[in-house]
C-alpha cells in the first residue's frame, strides 16, 4: 500500500508540470464525474491574503468542541501531504488518501489533465463526503474567484484581509486583488470580513449587494478588545464572550479569532449551529497553527513563522517586538524569489541583530546572495550560508541562551526546518 500511495504523490506532484490554470469548468467537470460530492458538504469558505489558515484551524477547532465532525481543507503542507486534509484534527490516513485519488484518477481525462491543486481539491471534496463530516472548513488556494475551491457553495464565506502577494496571477493594486477574493462571495450566502482598507470594503460591500449577500464587517458589525491579563473580549451580532484566551501567538492573530467567532456567530444567527461558549472557549485553547510563530525549541528560543509577504512580515516584526523577551535576536531567512522581497526584508531586518540568509530546497527560491545585496541598507550584520541546516547551526553559534532566534521567510522553507528538527515525513 505505501508504495501505491507514494506514486500517487509522485504522479500528482508531476501534475505540476502543467502550472496554475485559473477556473472552475475542469474541477467542476471532474466533481461531476463523482457525483458531485461536494453538494452533500455543509462548507465554509475562507479567502484572504494572510490568516486564512488560522482562521480555518480555529473554526474547524471550536466546531470540534460543540461536537460536530469537521473536515479541514488546507493548503500548502510543511511536511506531509496528508496534511491538506484533516477530520476532527487528525490528518487523513495515507490508505483513505490512496482510495479517493485512484477515485478521482478513474475519471481523469488525460487528454485535458486537471492541475494538481484541481485534482486535490477534488480529492478533498470526495474524502469529506465519504466520511460524512457534519462541517468542512475550506481554504482558499489563491485568490478566490476562479481558485478550485469555488466550485462550493458555502454555508457562510470569510475573508480574513487583503494586501499585496500574487500580483502577477490576482493584479497590482489592492481594488483588483479585492475583486479576485470577493469572488467567493455567493447568492444569498453571508460574508464576514476582517479587510478594513476603504477601497477594499468598496468592492466587498459592492459584491455583497449585487448577490444580496449579508456583510459582516470587523470594526463595524463585530469587535475585539484585549485585556491586561492577555485575554480578549468578542462583541457581535448576537453573542458578547469575554475571558476567551487563544493558543496562538500575536496580536494579529486576535482580529483573525474575531473573524472565527464572528463567522460561528452567523451560523448560531442562521440556526446553523447551536453555539455553547465553554466549548468556544475550550477551541480556542486547543487551536494549533504550525509554523506561525511556532516555538521549536527554548535556551535559545527559536521561532519558525512562515511569513512570507510583507504584511506577514510585519506582523511577524510586530509580534517579536511585543510578545517575546530576548536580549538579541537572531533572522535566518529563505525566501521564494518570486515575492516582495524587499517589502519583506525592509520590515524585519532593521530589527535584528544578525542575519543569516539561505537557500531553501524548493526550487522558486530566491538566491541568497541576491537577498544579502538588497539587505544592505537595513541590515549590514549578515552571512550567506546556503544550507539550510548549516545556516541554523551558524545562528546557533552566536546566539547566547536569552537571545531567539527566528527562521523565517517562506512556508515551503518552513516545512524544510521542521523536518529538520524531527517533524516526521510520514504519516
Amino acid at each position: 500500500m505505501l508504495r501505491r500511495y507514494q506514486e500517487s504523490i509522485d504522479y500528482l506532484f508531476g501534475l505540476q508540470k502543467h502550472g496554475i490554470k485559473f477556473g472552475l469548468n475542469r474541477t467542476e467537470n471532474l466533481l461531476e464525474k463523482l457525483g458531485n460530492p461536494h453538494e452533500r458538504l455543509r462548507c465554509i469558505h475562507i479567502a484572504g491574503t494572510n490568516g486564512k489558515g488560522s482562521t480555518a484551524a480555529m473554526l474547524a477547532t471550536v466546531l470540534q468542541e460543540q461536537n460536530y465532525r469537521v473536515g479541514l481543507y488546507t493548503s500548502p503542507h510543511l511536511v506531509r501531504f496528508t496534511e491538506r486534509f484533516r477530520i476532527d484534527g487528525v490528518e487523513t490516513r495515507p490508505e483513505t488518501i490512496l482510495d479517493v485519488f485512484e477515485q478521482v484518477r478513474g475519471v481523469l481525462d488525460e487528454r485535458e489533465p486537471p492541475t494538481f491543486f484541481e485534482v486535490v481539491t477534488a480529492m478533498g471534496l470526495l474524502c469529506f463526503a465519504q466520511e460524512n463530516v457534519d462541517w468542512a472548513v475550506v481554504e482558499v488556494g489563491m485568490g478566490g474567484r476562479l481558485d478550485a475551491t469555488n466550485v462550493i457553495c458555502p454555508r457562510a464565506s470569510v475573508i480574513t484581509n487583503i494586501s499585496f502577494d500574487h500580483q502577477e496571477f490576482l493584479g497590482a493594486t489592492l481594488t483588483s486583488i479585492a475583486r479576485e477574493k470577493a469572488g467567493i462571495i455567493k447568492e444569498d450566502v453571508p460574508l464576514v470580513c476582517g479587510a478594513r482598507q476603504p477601497a477594499v470594503q468598496g468592492v466587498i460591500k459592492t459584491t455583497c449587494y449585487k448577490r444580496h449577500a449579508a456583510l459582516y464587517r470587523l470594526g463595524v458589525d463585530f469587535r475585539v478588545r484585549q485585556a491586561a491579563d492577555s485575554s480578549f473580549q468578542y462583541q457581535g451580532m448576537q453573542s458578547r464572550w469575554s475571558g476567551m484566551r487563544l493558543n496562538l501567538d500575536g496580536a494579529h492573530q486576535l482580529n483573525n479569532a474575531a473573524v472565527a467567532l464572528a463567522t460561528l456567530d452567523v451560523l448560531g444567527l442562521n440556526g446553523e449551529v447551536d453555539l455553547d461558549e465553554a466549548a468556544i472557549h475550550r477551541g480556542l485553547l486547543k487551536v494549533h497553527w504550525p509554523a506561525r510563530l511556532e516555538v521549536l525549541q527554548q535556551h535559545p528560543l527559536i521561532v519558525l513563522d512562515g511569513a512570507h509577504n510583507p504584511q506577514g512580515a510585519e506582523c511577524l516584526r510586530d509580534a517579536l517586538k511585543r510578545d517575546f523577551s530576548y536580549r538579541r535576536l537572531h533572522l535566518v531567512v529563505g525566501v521564494m524569489r518570486d515575492k516582495d522581497l524587499r517589502g519583506i526584508l525592509r520590515r524585519l531586518l532593521p530589527i535584528a541583530d544578525t542575519v543569516t540568509f539561505t537557500r531553501p530546497r524548493y526550487e522558486r527560491a530566491a538566491d541568497p546572495e541576491q537577498l544579502k545585496a538588497l539587505s544592505d541598507p537595513y541590515n549590514r550584520n549578515h552571512s550567506v550560508i546556503a544550507d539550510v541546516a548549516s545556516a541554523i547551526q551558524h545562528a546557533r553559534r552566536l546566539a547566547t541562551p536569552d537571545d531567539l532566534i527566528c527562521i523565517t521567510g517562506s512556508l515551503y522553507f518552513a516545512g524544510e526546518v521542521k523536518e529538520l528538527f524531527g517533524e516526521p515525513t510520514t504519516f
